[in-house]
């Protein structure tokens, strides 16, 4: 096992500083969607996965989900070198707990967006704007599922 680069108090302070809500992207996003005029509130508790943001006129809930702690399949997810075990059972879980809250809203008759980091930055980001715009289309039209990564964005109905 590598060591790691850094003493365990400073990786301990930079873990601590890595936020799960109100983060950069999410802020971009959510401003973005509300200068076009969409509402929406945030992190609700009461439904499966505390959605970054929901929609509920819209019935449609929409995450951004950072690439390597939702395990994304993408230049941005790198399986770290040390404690490899950790890590694997860590984002393992990670992405098990997404697919059972994602089932969750669907059952109950969500509509889920999802738009990655890999969307909004790195060598595959997109144009903000085109980020934005497939958003907005999304949540004015009945598709159940839209999911914005690195170079594409899917949807399904």
């Amino acid at each position: 096992m590598p060591a790691d680069t850094v003493s365990r108090a400073v990786r301990s302070r930079m873990m601590a500083g890595i936020r799960g809500k109100n983060t950069k992207p999410e802020l971009a996003i959510r401003s973005a969607l509300h200068r076009r005029g969409f509402r929406f509130r945030l992190h609700r508790k009461d439904l499966p996965g505390r959605p970054d943001l929901v929609f509920p006129g819209r019935n449609a809930v929409l995450f951004v989900h950072g690439c390597f702690w939702h395990g994304h399949d993408c230049h941005l997810f790198r399986w770290p070198k040390s404690r490899e075990a950790f890590w694997r059972e860590k984002i393992g879980r990670n992405i098990e707990r997404d697919r059972r809250q994602l089932e969750a809203l669907a059952e109950a008759g969500w509509r889920i967006g999802t738009v990655w980091e890999c969307a909004l930055k790195g060598k595959t980001r997109l144009p903000f704007e085109s980020i934005v715009d497939q958003c907005a289309i999304w949540l004015e039209s009945d598709i159940k599922t839209l999911e914005v990564s690195g170079d594409e964005a899917r949807a399904t109905v």
